[in-house]
């Protein structure tokens, strides 16, 4: 199965409705209606076999399921993992997964495109062993003021390159809004962030020189940084504010 890359916001989007679900803000079947919309079907496999996430879901709530947390990992930067070793491979291979949370312990999703035939199309979570170790996270305040700084230094940066490639795409409105429930604050940055994730997905790097890549490069790889931490910030917002409870 190919694996989703990070511009597919579909971790993301279990996140925001998941622990907007858990919180009692949307039912259930809004939330799953959410994630399926964003992606196609969704199924989780693991050792024991395969089910739909909707009856994944209501069946690791009476597990004790408290919240989700979003991990979005790059080699030398696993932002919102902490093992083991296998989960964080097959997480940052991926680009993207989600941890779930209970009381004591950890459960690590990692979605993949799941085709079947030629006319289904969706996501399979695989399921496995996360560690129960709370990652290393920044507050959203510290994460946004992270962002507004590292956009203003990539803003000089790629002013200082000419040439057909500088600056970033226009973007239409980017569809992965936070989900009910969450501050005011979070979905200010979160809908940024998801902005600039995109932006730096299609930002074009025809018709430059190799100086002019490798300032480019510079500046775009610690904007992706401080895009990557202010996503994972807002979407744990809602459990920074007490909400939902593990």
């Amino acid at each position: 199965m190919d694996r989703v890359r990070i511009d597919s916001p579909i971790s993301a989007t279990l996140v925001s409705w998941g622990n907007a679900w858990l919180a009692g803000h949307v039912g259930l079947d809004e939330a799953a209606d959410r994630v399926e919309r964003a992606a196609g079907p969704q199924v989780v496999a693991d050792d024991a076999g395969e089910t739909t996430l909707r009856a994944f879901l209501v069946d690791q709530r009476i597990e004790g399921l408290g919240s989700f947390r979003l991990a979005l990992p790059i080699p030398g930067d696993p932002l919102g993992l902490t093992g083991p070793p296998a989960f964080n491979g097959s997480a940052i291979d991926a680009g993207q997964a989600v941890v779930a949370v209970y009381p004591g312990r950890c459960l690590g999703l990692v979605p993949a495109e799941d085709r079947r035939g030629s006319s289904y199309s969706g996501i399979r979570w695989t399921a496995c062993e996360a560690s129960a170790a709370v990652p290393s996270l920044p507050s959203l305040a510290e994460a946004e003021q992270a962002l507004s700084a590292a956009m203003r230094s990539a803003t000089e940066a790629l002013l200082g390159v000419d040439g057909p490639a500088q600056g970033f795409p226009a973007l239409d409105t980017v569809d992965d809004a936070l989900a009910p429930g969450y501050p005011g604050r979070a979905h200010r940055v979160g809908a940024l962030s998801a902005r600039l994730a995109l932006a730096l997905r299609l930002a074009d790097e025809r018709g430059l020189t190799s100086g002019q890549l490798a300032t480019r490069g510079d500046a775009l790889r610690e904007l992706d940084r401080a895009v990557r931490r202010a996503r994972v910030a807002a979407h744990h917002a809602i459990v920074e504010s007490g909400q939902p409870q593990t």
